[in-house]
C-alpha cells in the first residue's frame, strides 16, 4: 500500500468522516476550508462546499507543489521550490481537526496531510516530504516508536497590536504605551481580549493567561501546553483567530519580530519538555535542587547547545528576528548557554520540568522549529550530551570574569551558513522540505543584501567629499 492508501484505510476514519457528516448536518457549515501550512507557516489551500466532504475525504484536493513555498518566485524571477513543470500535490484532510469558524457559523475549517499525486511516476501516492506539518507529526511517531519518548510543548505568542491608517493600511504605531505588565494598559485591550479568548475557546484553544508586554500594542495571551504536533496546530489557530479580530475591530495584529527599535521584539519562546508514558522526563529527580533536571532533561539540554546556530536558522526565520539580537538591553537570547531562571542565555529552566527555549521569536513556523528542537534533542539524548553546568550569573558578568561564551549567529545569513553544515538539524526537513526552505530563505537574505535601504542613504548620500 502507498502512503496515501494507507493513512486512508487508517483504524477509525472512515467512522471520523461520518461523524464530521453529521457535524455539518447539525450546525449548517455550508463550505470548509481545506488548509495546510507552507514552509514559512502560512496557511494555504482550497475553500470546497461542504456537500463535497465525502468526496473530498476520499479524495483530497490538489494544487501544485509549489504552493508550499507560497508559490512566490525569487529575485531572479524562479519559482521557490518548484518549477511550473512540477506536478500537483493531493492534499487530504485530517478529520480530527475539523471545527466550525465561530466568526462565520457557516465555514469550516480543517487540517490537511499532504501527498504526491497517484499517477506519478516516482513514488505515487506517497507523503509529500515539503508538507511541513506531516514531517512534524511523522517525526514524534518516529520519536515515540524508537524511544518511547514524546515532545511536549507550548509557546508564547507576543505579538503587537498596530493602529490602523484612515485607508485601512497598517502603520507602525502600537495601540497603547509600552508599560509592561500594566493591568491599565492591558485593560484597554479588553474588548479585543474578550473577542480573542471567544473564538479561541470555541476553536479548542485551552486558554490560560496573558498580559502587556513592554512595547507598544504588546499582547500574549497563552493556551496550555501539548503535544508538539498538537501545539503547532494552535499556534497556527491563534493567528488565524488574531487575523479576523483585527478586522472586526479595526486593529492590525503584527507577528513581524521587530517593527521597533527601544522596545522589545516579538519572541515565542517555546517551553517545552520530554515525556514517556505519563512521566515527565525533565522533573527534577534530587527534592533538594529543584531546578536540576535528570540525565535525560540535561541531555537534552545538551543537543540543543550543540546545534544552536542551525537551529537559530529555523527559530529566527527572517533578516528582521536580528534586529531583535542587535537592540541590546532587552534580554534577547544572544548567548549560547543555559542556567535556571537565565533570561541572559538562549535556554532556561523556567520552572521544574521544563525549560525555554529562547531563540525564537513571533515569524517562527512552529511546525519546523518543533521538529528540528526533536532532532535536537534527540542528538543529545542517544549520544548523552553534557551542556556543562548552569550558569547563574548574567552572562555579561560571567563574561567579564573570563568565561568564554559562543554567540548564536547574529545575522540571518551566519545562520544560515550554519544549517548547511548540520546535517543533524536538516535532517529535521526532509527530501524536497530542505531545498524549498534553503531556496526561500537564502534568496531573502539575497534580497536584503541587494537592496539599497533608508539607512544606507542616510549614512552614504553624502560621504564625500
Amino acid at each position: 500500500m502507498t502512503d496515501m492508501e494507507e493513512y486512508l484505510a487508517a483504524p477509525g476514519r472512515d467512522d471520523q468522516v461520518k461523524e464530521v457528516r453529521k457535524l455539518i448536518d447539525a450546525t449548517g457549515v455550508e463550505y470548509v476550508y481545506y488548509q495546510f501550512a507552507s514552509v514559512t507557516g502560512r496557511i494555504m489551500g482550497k475553500g470546497v462546499p461542504a456537500k463535497h466532504w465525502e468526496s473530498m475525504a476520499r479524495k483530497g484536493f490538489q494544487l501544485v507543489y509549489g504552493a508550499t513555498a507560497n508559490l512566490f518566485v525569487d529575485r531572479h524571477g524562479d519559482y521557490i521550490g518548484y518549477g511550473p513543470e512540477a506536478r500537483e500535490l493531493v492534499g487530504l484532510p485530517d478529520p480530527e481537526t475539523f471545527a466550525q469558524l465561530p466568526w462565520d457559523p457557516k465555514v469550516a475549517r480543517v487540517f490537511c496531510t499532504l501527498f504526491r499525486g497517484r499517477e506519478e511516476e516516482v513514488d505515487p501516492g506517497s507523503y509529500l516530504t515539503a508538507d511541513c506539518r506531516g514531517n512534524l507529526k511523522r517525526t514524534q511517531a518516529a520519536f515515540e516508536a524508537d524511544h518511547g519518548m514524546r515532545l511536549m510543548a507550548g509557546t508564547e505568542p507576543e505579538m503587537m497590536w498596530l493602529k490602523n491608517k484612515e485607508d485601512g493600511t497598517p502603520s507602525v504605531e502600537g495601540l497603547s504605551k509600552p508599560f509592561c505588565y500594566h493591568i491599565d494598559q492591558f485593560s484597554e485591550f479588553q474588548p479585543l481580549i474578550h473577542k480573542v479568548m471567544e473564538y479561541a475557546g470555541a476553536l479548542g484553544l485551552d486558554m490560560i493567561q496573558g498580559d502587556h508586554e513592554d512595547a507598544p500594542g504588546q499582547l500574549e495571551l497563552n493556551f496550555n501546553f501539548d503535544r508538539a504536533e498538537i501545539t503547532a496546530d494552535n499556534l497556527t489557530t491563534y493567528r488565524q483567530i488574531c487575523k479576523q479580530v483585527g478586522r472586526e475591530m479595526n486593529a492590525f495584529p503584527c507577528f513581524m519580530p521587530k517593527p521597533f527599535m527601544g522596545v522589545s521584539a516579538n519572541g515565542c519562546h517555546h517551553n517545552i519538555s520530554i515525556w514517556k508514558g505519563d512521566q515527565n522526563l525533565f522533573d527534577p529527580p534530587d527534592p533538594s535542587n529543584p531546578m536540576m533536571p535528570g540525565d535525560v532533561g540535561l541531555w537534552a539540554i545538551g543537543g540543543i547547545l550543540k546545534h544552536l546556530s542551525a537551529l537559530t536558522a529555523i527559530s529566527s526565520p527572517t533578516v528582521n528576528s536580528y534586529r531583535r539580537l542587535w537592540d541590546t538591553g532587552f534580554w534577547a537570547p544572544v548567548f549560547a548557554d543555559w542556567g535556571f531562571q537565565n533570561r541572559t542565555t538562549a535556554l532556561r529552566v523556567s520552572a521544574p520540568g521544563r525549560f525555554e527555549y529562547r531563540s525564537v521569536d513571533s515569524a517562527v513556523n512552529p511546525y519546523l522549529s518543533l521538529n528540528a528542537l526533536i532532532h535536537a534533542m534527540r542528538d543529545g539524548i542517544e549520544n548523552q550530551i553534557d551542556p556543562g553546568p548552569p550558569e547563574e550569573r548574567n552572562i555579561y558578568e560571567a563574561m567579564k570574569a573570563g568565561k568564554d561564551v559562543k554567540r548564536i549567529p547574529m545575522t540571518f545569513g551566519e545562520a544560515l551558513e550554519a544549517l548547511d553544515n548540520d546535517e543533524v538539524i536538516k535532517a529535521s526537513m526532509p527530501g524536497d522540505m530542505y531545498k524549498v526552505f534553503r531556496h526561500y530563505k537564502w534568496d531573502e537574505w539575497e534580497r536584503y543584501c541587494a537592496t539599497v535601504t533608508d539607512w544606507d542613504v542616510e549614512e552614504y548620500l553624502d560621504i564625500l567629499p
